[in-house]
């Protein structure tokens, strides 16, 4: 068994009742592992008021940064399951660094998940005065020869994979600028450091920034002079998933009603608007279904990263 799980179920009669001594007023800290001000976060802010009330005890939402996720996401793996202790994240941490890393301080089963909040497509972006069509993309970037930069928020999110699956199908070469969040991403791509970013659409709102293509199946309301990558001939469709996680072996109980909090929260006007404003759309998802959808994306980014090819170096 692993160090974690066992520790675990060890404890598990003395984290019950440490769960519940908690829930009678002790304050549940809400790992945020991105920056301040960028879509996790902000999700997390309209969340945690919700949260608060329904679990009757304050939810503090702290931001953990640094290598796309993973060290936020490990802090909560490494935190006791006595329900103190929570985790919001999209989907690199959870289901593609562990296919893009071989040493990653915790495993995909070290966090529980308890619910999925949201789902929303991929948009490559560019600044007012970059590339204004993918076509125009391309162009810029043969004639580069390596030297046409693009923007992720860390080695192995989901704005480095897609961007790299994107390059790779087009049959260009572009280089790889890894920065510690989207704020800093959005700041190279405003300078002119870097040409490309993919990312949320409440990034591309909240900077005034051009949209080139979308990743998703179809075109979307909030964008419908933006064509599908499909639409250009590449199958590539990509989004950004987000859910909360607690440490493994955390008590069920607890769980169960972190879960249902989270469902109350998504349905109220205030929240409702909020990820409107992002340009996020909410996607539940309880307990037992984003396990096992989070099961599934771990499988299927294991294939896209073997079928692209796509390395820790690249």
């Amino acid at each position: 068994m692993h160090a974690l799980g066992r520790r675990a179920a060890l404890a598990a009669p003395a984290l019950l009742l440490a769960a519940t001594a908690r829930a009678q007023g002790q304050p549940i800290t809400l790992v945020v592992n991105f920056v301040a001000g960028g879509p996790s976060d902000l999700m997390a802010r309209l969340l945690a008021p919700e949260l608060s009330a329904a679990l009757g005890t304050q939810v503090v939402v702290k931001n953990t940064i640094g290598a796309a996720g993973t060290i936020g996401a490990a802090e909560v793996a490494r935190a006791r399951p006595d329900g103190q202790t929570l985790l919001l994240s999209p989907i690199g941490a959870i289901a593609i660094q562990p296919n893009f890393r071989n040493d990653l301080p915790y495993r995909p089963t070290d966090l529980q998940p308890i619910c999925q909040i949201a789902d929303t497509p991929v948009v490559v972006m560019a600044a007012p005065g970059g590339p204004r069509t993918m076509a125009e993309v391309a162009s810029r970037a043969r004639e580069a020869r390596g030297a046409f930069n693009f923007a992720s928020t860390g080695p192995g999110s989901m704005p480095h994979i897609a961007t790299v699956a994107m390059a790779r199908a087009m049959g260009v070469e572009m280089t790889h600028i890894p920065f510690r969040g989207n704020a800093e991403a959005v700041v190279a791509l405003m300078r002119g450091d870097v040409s490309l970013f993919a990312d949320q659409p409440g990034t591309l709102r909240a900077n005034n920034l051009h949209a080139l293509a979308i990743l998703s199946e179809r075109r979307t309301p909030e964008f419908p002079d933006t064509p599908t990558l499909r639409e250009l001939g590449h199958d590539i469709v990509y989004g950004i998933w987000s859910g909360l996680f607690a440490p493994a072996g955390t008590p069920a109980e607890f769980l169960a009603r972190v879960d249902a909090a989270c469902a109350r929260a998504l349905r109220q006007p205030g929240v409702i608007e909020g990820f409107q404003r992002l340009a996020t759309p909410i996607v539940y998802r309880n307990s037992r279904d984003f396990t096992a959808f989070r099961d599934a994306e771990l499988a299927k980014f294991a294939g896209v990263m073997r079928a692209a090819g796509i390395r820790p170096g690249d």
